[in-house]
């Protein structure tokens, strides 16, 4: 069983979305699918909360790691780029 990964979870959950809008399965089958839907969104969720703690950890402020969190940083390149 290949190992799961961020991009193969996203990609599973865009066809779950794409088959429960379609409206063609039966109610048990579209909470089935719903269900495993949950379980990828939690995953892709854990996985995005790993890669901004390391972002965290990378980011240098006068020559010292300083965690900066990842919506200020957003917030402050947008501001930078509408402002």
């Amino acid at each position: 069983m290949a190992k799961r990964t961020f991009e193969n979870a996203l990609t599973k959950l865009d066809r779950i979305t794409a088959e429960l809008e379609q409206g063609d399965l039966s109610l048990d089958k579209s909470l089935k699918k719903f269900d495993e839907g949950v379980q990828l969104v939690q995953f892709c969720n854990e996985k995005l909360e790993e890669a901004r703690s390391q972002v965290a950890l990378l980011l240098k402020k006068n020559d010292t790691l300083t965690a900066i969190p990842f919506s200020e940083t957003f917030s402050e390149d947008t501001a930078e780029k509408t402002g």
